[in-house]
């Protein structure tokens, strides 16, 4: 009888052991957990600080064209905030990265870019002379094309080039204008018109290169060669060397 009950005792007293063990094993679980949680929250936070001012023209006619733009950005993880032309450049000192596009007139652009320490990638060729990126001629030093659909990628090492071989390159769906600019001796020239070596269409400036009128580069500046309604008309070749300038700007 008394074997018996010992072994009773003996049967609870290793349920209760086992159910503690059991219970601790789950709040070990559960702390892991929530140790891994931080951490991934920490990531998302830091994807958010990829913080991009879009600065366009609101009430122009090509405004669907920036959202689409905007749009494209979003899905790439960045977050996006769109402004009009007049927005104040001061407030955008905490943004990963401008992009003005050419929808704006680049006479209510307020000055202050040039200066500003935040990358910055534009399309807007008669904002180039503002920004310090090229000379002050119209048609001489900067300037828009007529209809053209290729690209000659001069520097296909350089990170903007995307990968792709250096030659002629389909940028365009069907025929549109190109923007250009001839850039200051530090910039690197990606790409020119197809045919016009003389007309930059993609170039870039690292921070503290010299660009023009002998202004240093406060940051990564960016010239890219869409004009107004472009970027829906963009070949897979022109897509990437987009999302190659944004990411390389952005020193993603």
């Amino acid at each position: 009888m008394k074997n018996r009950v010992a072994r009773s005792h003996t049967a609870a007293r290793e349920k209760v052991a086992n159910r503690s063990r059991r219970t601790v094993l789950s709040f070990l679980s559960g702390l892991a957990a929530l140790t891994v949680l931080p951490s991934g929250a920490r990531a998302t936070s830091t994807d958010m600080r990829k913080r991009i001012v879009l600065v366009a023209q609101l009430n122009g006619p090509d405004l669907a064209t920036d959202q689409r733009v905007a749009a494209h950005l979003s899905t790439r993880g960045y977050t996006v905030q769109m402004v009009d032309q007049n927005y104040r450049p001061e407030l955008a000192r905490d943004a990963s990265l401008i992009v003005i596009s050419s929808t704006v007139s680049s006479k209510d652009v307020l000055p202050g870019w040039r200066a500003l320490p935040v990358p910055l990638v534009t399309w807007e060729n008669d904002l180039l002379d503002d920004l310090s990126m090229s000379g002050k001629r119209h048609d001489v030093d900067f300037g828009e094309t007529g209809k053209e659909r290729y690209l000659w990628l001069v520097n296909a090492p350089h990170p903007i080039a995307a990968g792709l071989p250096a030659g002629v390159v389909n940028v365009y769906g069907k025929q549109a204008p190109m923007s250009w600019g001839k850039p200051g001796l530090g910039a690197s020239i990606i790409a020119t018109v197809y045919g016009q070596p003389d007309k930059p269409a993609i170039f870039a400036y690292e921070a503290g290169a010299t660009m023009d009128y002998e202004a240093i580069a406060p940051a990564r500046r960016v010239m890219f060669f869409m004009s107004n309604d472009s970027f829906g008309n963009l070949s897979q070749s022109g897509q990437q060397l987009f999302d190659a300038a944004i990411d390389w700007a952005i020193q993603r």
